[in-house]
């Protein structure tokens, strides 16, 4: 078994995953060190969805590593592993996913709620993120009175609201209209920077994916990628054409 590099938060190692008996990844190796924006970028059913779920511990691997911080993901049994998503671990998909029933602030706050905060400091953090989305004035209502880009900065609040070690962005701007798309991202990268929050990011607009510091490609569950051409400088600013 191969040691993970010291400076890696989270490591992934010939990772091979099958769905519904198609491969989905086939030989994935990928490293991502502490506060890096990591761009996986590739076309749609790529594999890019099931790599971030093999690395955050959503989904097992069928062969290969994943470590974060020096424990494997690949062979904790479930509830360690729903914990380590709960506690260290944020998500921002293409849908928001919002409980029907809880507020725009509730649903931010409910990280933090699970894990027992006091309700006033978990109100308060909630709707500071959701300031920071522009979006504190909605705090009080629920998903259905929401517009898509509400309910995704809404989503997105949630994901950062506890200060995740990790954040995994599976398409986050997807659904989104440009200026939507680039408050989100803007807001993602600030708390990345100001946090030291390690992200990746997903996404088949390489417009999306210029905004990280680096970034590898899938296609058809492998990575197509050169070492040559990773690196990509991060820009702060974001222009996309959603």
């Amino acid at each position: 078994m191969e040691t993970p590099p010291d400076e890696d938060v989270l490591w992934a190692r010939s990772l091979h995953h099958t769905h519904r008996g198609s491969p989905a990844l086939t030989g994935v190796d990928a490293g991502v060190r502490e506060g890096e924006i990591l761009a996986v970028g590739g076309p749609r059913g790529a594999g890019k969805t099931t790599l971030l779920r093999c690395l955050s511990g959503q989904s097992v691997p069928t062969g290969g590593e994943v470590w974060f911080n020096g424990t494997p993901l690949h062979t904790l049994p479930a509830p360690q592993r729903e914990r380590l998503r709960r506690e260290r671990f944020g998500w921002i998909g293409p849908e928001p996913s919002l409980v029907p029933e809880l507020t725009a602030w509730e649903n931010a706050a409910l990280p933090l709620l699970l894990r027992g905060v006091p309700h006033r400091r978990a109100k308060a953090a909630a709707l500071e993120w959701l300031e920071r989305l522009d979006i504190a004035a909605a705090g009080r209502l629920r998903p259905y009175a929401l517009t898509q880009a509400q309910r995704q900065r809404t989503a997105t609040a949630r994901a950062l609201v506890a200060e995740p070690a990790v954040l995994f962005a599976d398409e986050p701007t997807a659904t989104l209209h440009r200026a939507d798309a680039e408050q989100v991202l803007r807001t993602v990268l600030a708390a990345a920077r100001s946090h030291r929050i390690t992200v990746l990011l997903a996404s088949h607009d390489p417009q999306v994916t210029a905004v990280a510091d680096r970034g590898i490609t899938l296609l058809d569950g492998r990575r197509t990628d050169t070492p040559a051409a990773t690196g990509t400088e991060g820009r702060a600013a974001c222009s996309l054409s959603v």
